[in-house]
């Protein structure tokens, strides 16, 4: 299955959450921002079949009269808000998991990108993309229609992460095309310097920044047993040792560097989730809108 393929139970799951901005201006009515949001007093745009999980008063009830088939009525308004996913193409990203090796956090990070144009759609947001890579970053200007989701699909779909991106060098370029106000999600192991210090910066100009750390389940658990020699792919660095005797320090270092990060950026006012590859991807969601329900 290709990640951009969502299962039909995530798909329900991901109707009930949302992504919404912190700045007051933007904020309307119950607290959704203004945007093509379907349903309301708007103007009518198209009628679309009934899913699981679409308000009822939505149904049109005089179409069912005469199709025997349920059908919403969509309205759409110009959002001010465009979400922006950035995400990282490095080669630590094409790590996997022993049990899973087929599976790795680069195809994780397209179905987390899959998830978050899902919901942008059902708010009826403008998306955008940033791929950052070795070569210069791919860049898709933020859209609402669902072109947009095929459009960086067909982009992302064949990409394979290697190298590493110039984030100083790329910075100039977010900072040019998003603008303050947007939202910004990296999607990264954070794992480089320079990737976190580019999120603190688009923070501390005004943008919304969220930066979801996506990791591998070997890393969170470390289930290695044997002799093994573990190498940075970016670096080429290697270590060599025994798995099972390295364990319980690789844990205790590993989770105060990740909680290191995540107090590290909080306290830049970027939100900051986790996300592991061997998990569906509306968690991190989930840990964002609650980062954002709290300021």
């Amino acid at each position: 299955m290709s990640p951009f393929d969502l299962p039909p139970d995530l798909r329900t799951r991901l109707r009930r959450l949302s992504l919404a901005p912190r700045a007051a201006a933007v904020l309307v009515g119950d607290g959704a921002h203004a945007s093509r949001n379907r349903g309301g007093a708007m103007e009518f745009a198209q009628y679309r079949a009934y899913e699981r999980g679409d308000d009822l008063r939505r149904i049109d009830w005089k179409l069912y009269s005469r199709s025997d088939k349920f059908f919403v009525r969509d309205a759409e308004r110009e959002s001010p808000v465009a979400i922006w996913i950035v995400l990282d193409a490095s080669a630590s990203m094409a790590q996997a998991d022993l049990a899973r090796p087929t599976w790795t956090r680069f195809d994780a990070a397209r179905r987390l990108t899959a998830a978050l144009i899902e919901i942008a759609l059902l708010q009826g947001d403008r998306f955008g993309l940033v791929v950052a890579q070795e070569r210069s970053p791919l860049v898709l200007a933020p859209s609402g229609d669902k072109r947009q989701r095929d459009r960086i699909r067909l982009e992302i779909s064949p990409l394979k992460p290697g190298g590493a991106p110039h984030w100083d060098r790329d910075l100039k370029t977010l900072g040019e095309r998003i603008a303050p106000g947007d939202l910004v999600i990296f999607i990264t192991d954070g794992f480089d310097e320079a990737c976190v210090a580019a999120a603190e910066r688009l923070a501390a100009s005004g943008r919304d920044v969220s930066f979801v750390q996506l990791l591998t389940g070997d890393e969170r658990d470390f289930p290695f047993d044997s002799s093994l020699r573990f190498r940075d792919p970016e670096n080429r660095a290697e270590l060599a040792g025994d798995g099972r005797s390295l364990r319980a320090d690789f844990l205790k270092r590993f989770g105060e560097a990740r909680a290191a990060l995540r107090a590290r950026l909080e306290s830049r006012g970027v939100r900051f989730a986790e996300h592991f590859a061997d998990q569906d991807p509306d968690g991190p969601i989930q840990a964002l809108a609650r980062a954002a329900a709290v300021r």
